[in-house]
């Protein structure tokens, strides 16, 4: 490969010096001031074939980019192999062609963006894999977005910039923009779900030393973390101990943890387990200070966790920006998808910028091949996924426990609360712009600890369960 893109050449840097004669590379030189020409120039020539390539040659490099953030290590490497057992070697494991072509499809149309400098808050969990990835894979930048990702401390925190506007858009709990958008734990905000970010990907992890007691009912007085009240943790450990006969109000304690900090609190003994995403699930056994008892997707096959969204009048005010920042999450979605990139997608996520975790850790837990503390190694490909569908379905099971908790008093209109919040409409039309599959319907029904959930019935639903919040 020639020209600005070098990540085949170990004598000389990943990017070239740019043309312009300044020191940066060429593709910052596209966001910079002065580089707004030459944007202007490559958009106009979008359909050439030299525009192509040099869209191409910019995937790849980007790409390689993400597998070497270190460009001493990508030199060493090729020096060590050679430049053709080095290009087939990434290419067996990247899908270089298909992303490039995605990105084409993606780069046409030239829309104005209303804002194209965002931040996107995320909490350092497998869980955002997508809106992470979306950064050093280059998605947010084909888009023509300039993108900081940035790393929060807790649910709250984001919760509260998101409120402050100092985020344009966020990793979210599925639940969040719900509760939100209800005012329940904060003034009321109308939030969105553009889609949802992952599927399964929690466990139910215990201490060492309840290694011989795995019965929930026999948990009482227990101690458990999860990591926000709004939460899909919170629901299913609750759904799950109540199943068991349980009351989570008054037989266990439940406690708002960092997610960061759960492995520690299990560790000194705060805490007797806790419903949590990964990697910590996973991280607690690498540490040998815990064991995975179950993987959520055991409760609810398929289950939301975190979901990518924005607020109401972000949407409004940017309808341009916010499609191109669907597109650029639809588009890392779909490549989380391929079990064969997972094992890419745990170097990419691994730096310290991003989850700061061992690659072995996030590698078990994508791939689904994993220690789980007790001795054994368990294969569940399904462990995550990285389905966006945001199922309004899905909302008014939340809502039911929202209620059922007492988190939520009197009547909901869940259908109304639904629609307003999940947008399905727009994830289908986006999917279908990027030619992705899209499925039929809205309210599928739901089959949860062996109980099927119908949405046409939640009110009934709600009110079914011997154990429930006293009103």
């Amino acid at each position: 490969m020639s020209g600005p893109f070098l990540p085949y050449d170990p004598s000389r840097p990943l990017f070239a010096r740019c043309s312009c004669g300044r020191d940066h590379d060429t593709a910052d030189h596209a966001q910079s001031l002065e580089g707004e020409r030459a944007a202007t120039v490559l958009r106009a020539r979008s359909e050439t074939a030299e525009f192509e390539a040099y869209s191409n040659a910019f995937v790849e490099a980007s790409l390689v980019k993400a597998l070497f953030p270190q460009d001493a290590l990508r030199r060493r490497f090729l020096r060590a192999v050679g430049q053709g057992t080095a290009m087939a070697a990434i290419s067996s494991v990247l899908p270089i062609a298909s992303l490039q072509a995605m990105a084409q499809e993606a780069g046409k149309g030239g829309v104005n963006l209303e804002k194209k400098e965002l931040k996107i808050g995320f909490i350092p969990i497998t869980c955002a894999t997508p809106l992470i990835m979306a950064h050093p894979l280059g998605f947010y930048r084909k888009q023509g977005l300039d993108v900081e990702v940035v790393k929060t401390a807790g649910w709250a925190l984001i919760r509260d910039k998101m409120i402050n506007r100092e985020y344009d858009a966020t990793h979210f709990l599925s639940p969040m923009p719900l509760a939100i958008s209800m005012g329940l734990g904060s003034n009321p905000v109308p939030m969105n779900v553009a889609t949802i970010q992952n599927v399964n990907g929690q466990a139910i992890t215990l201490s060492l030393r309840h290694k011989g007691n795995r019965n929930p009912a026999g948990w009482k007085g227990f101690k458990f973390a999860v990591p926000f009240e709004y939460s899909m943790h919170n629901f299913l450990l609750r759904y799950y101990l109540a199943e068991a006969g349980l009351n989570p109000d008054t037989d266990v304690q439940i406690r708002v943890v960092p997610p960061a900090e759960m492995v520690a609190n299990l560790r000194a003994g705060n805490i007797d387990g806790f419903l949590g995403p990964d990697p910590f699930n996973q991280r607690a056994v690498f540490e040998e200070v815990g064991f995975i008892h179950l993987l959520t997707r055991e409760l609810w096959d398929g289950h939301p966790c975190c979901a990518f969204g924005t607020s109401t009048e972000f949407i409004q005010k940017n309808p341009n920006t916010f499609a191109a920042l669907y597109r650029a999450v639809l588009t890392s979605a779909a490549m989380a998808r391929d079990p064969a990139n997972r094992e890419l997608i745990a170097k990419v996520i691994a730096p310290q910028n991003y989850l700061n975790q061992p690659e072995t850790v996030l590698s078990q837990v994508l791939t689904g091949r994993f220690a789980d503390g007790l001795g054994g190694v368990k294969n569940v490909p399904e462990r995550i996924d990285f389905d966006p569908i945001p199922w309004q379905s899905m909302a008014v099971w939340m809502l039911t426990q929202m209620q059922r908790w007492g988190y939520v008093k009197g009547d909901v209109n869940y259908r109304e609360i639904a629609e307003r919040v999940f947008l399905l409409t727009d994830a289908k039309k986006q999917m279908k712009a990027l030619e992705q599959k899209v499925p039929d319907g809205a309210y599928p029904k739901l089959r949860i600890m062996g109980r099927e959930f119908d949405p046409a019935k939640a009110a009934a639903y709600a009110a079914s369960f011997p154990i429930r919040k006293a009103i």
